[in-house]
């Protein structure tokens, strides 16, 4: 009997071992790089600069810093929203930068601790100011609502708007674009991109809502069954929000209106 005991004793220790083994934080120090999965199109999240071929945004400070903490280099690789998932289920890159916590993702792969939280507003052109007033005023008909494919509004427009029509447009088309074009009437995003939309686009409005729908965390996409690598990033996450990291951050990059 104690020699079962001992043996499974050294079974379920070289399990643990061969987890730690296998997980991507050791993956990540060997390497000397951490791989970060980026849309590079969501103001002010992660923007892409085609011409220099960098990204900059709120997800670019808080991965840059997060490889300064592991000691490594940090390689941003593109990705699009309907492939966010994949690519971290499939090795791709180590981690996503932000993403809304939501079920189905949930299915298939981790998350980190949330550290902020956003919110869906609906937006329309500025000249439809006296026809949309209200989340109903949307909902009829003869309204087509826009939307990203992959993202979380693309299945809120379906929610919030049961008797519009629908344009689910794919990366790099962005459903704020159909508007502005007039080949829909509006279109949902998060009221951090909806600020900045505004201001770089007059031509756009938020519509006047009671109040924004679908508040919803936000977090990072990691391996699914890799619980040491999550360990480490909520274990940093705690650190960083302690120090008022997320605080500055978000004032930087204007995260509330």
């Amino acid at each position: 009997m104690k020699l079962k005991a001992i043996g499974a004793t050294l079974a379920l220790l070289l399990t643990v071992g061969a987890a730690h083994a296998q997980s991507t934080l050791q993956d990540v120090l060997n390497d000397g790089t951490l791989k970060v999965g980026t849309t590079g199109d969501w103001n002010p999240m992660t923007m892409k600069d085609p011409a220099t071929n960098s990204y900059k945004g709120y997800d670019i400070d808080v991965m840059t810093a997060l490889a300064a903490d592991l000691g490594v280099e940090v390689e941003f690789v593109p990705t699009d929203w309907k492939t966010l998932v994949s690519g971290v289920t499939s090795g791709t890159y180590d981690i996503t930068g932000s993403a809304s916590i939501s079920p189905s993702r949930a299915k298939a792969a981790g998350y980190s601790d949330s550290y902020f939280s956003l919110a869906t507003v609906p937006l329309v052109q500025s000249r439809d100011a006296d026809k949309y007033k209200s989340w109903e005023d949307l909902d009829k008909p003869d309204v087509t609502v826009a939307a990203t494919l992959g993202t979380t509004q693309e299945k809120q427009v379906k929610e919030f708007f049961p008797n519009a029509q629908y344009k689910i447009v794919e990366a790099p088309a962005r459903d704020f674009q159909e508007v502005l074009s007039g080949r829909a009437d509006a279109h949902i995003t998060s009221n951090v991109e909806a600020y900045k939309l505004v201001e770089k686009y007059p031509q756009l409005m938020i519509v006047p809502v009671d109040a924004p729908k679908a508040r919803t965390p936000i977090a990072m996409l990691l391996p699914q069954a890799d619980q040491v690598w999550i360990n480490y990033i909520n274990t940093w996450i705690t650190l960083k929000k302690e120090a008022g990291f997320f605080d500055e951050l978000g004032k930087k990059w204007q995260l509330s209106n």
